[in-house]
């Protein structure tokens, strides 16, 4: 169960448009020497919704998903979608400067794009030693 957006940092903390949080995150990925290959907002028919960046550096690819968290008042959704925007460029900033000391695979590791679409934040711990057993292993 996701937390209620008023439970969380950035709530209703500013009225900048998300699409200006998005695009300065764009800006952080190419200033650390990354491409921005894709960029999207959705929802499902249940109302959940994200937004998504689709990146890379070198040959790597990544895609970072930032949920719009759940809101008690209606009223209250375009507030969610910014502290949802906001929480993106933030988590993308602070991982552009680690990417700078500890590399960009391990920085935005959790995003990594696998061959088969999943992120490696999504596969289970054994998928994982399968998936990458040189990365768990060897350092490599």
């Amino acid at each position: 169960m996701m937390p209620y957006a008023d439970e969380v940092n950035y709530w209703k903390t500013g009225t900048t448009a998300p699409d200006t949080w998005i695009d300065n995150a764009k800006k952080e990925i190419a200033r650390a020497g990354g491409k921005v290959l894709g960029e999207a907002f959705g929802r499902d028919e249940s109302g959940r919704a994200a937004y998504m960046l689709d990146f890379s550096f070198g040959s790597e690819r990544f895609r970072a998903v930032w949920p719009v968290l759940p809101v008690r008042n209606p009223k209250d959704e375009r507030a969610a979608r910014i502290q949802a925007a906001t929480c993106l460029f933030h988590d993308v900033k602070a991982r552009c400067v680690s990417a700078k000391v500890l590399g960009t695979r391990a920085a935005f590791f959790n995003y990594l794009l696998l061959p088969d679409g999943r992120t490696a934040a999504q596969l289970a711990a054994p998928e994982l030693t399968t998936a990458w057993p040189k990365l768990l292993t060897s350092g490599q």
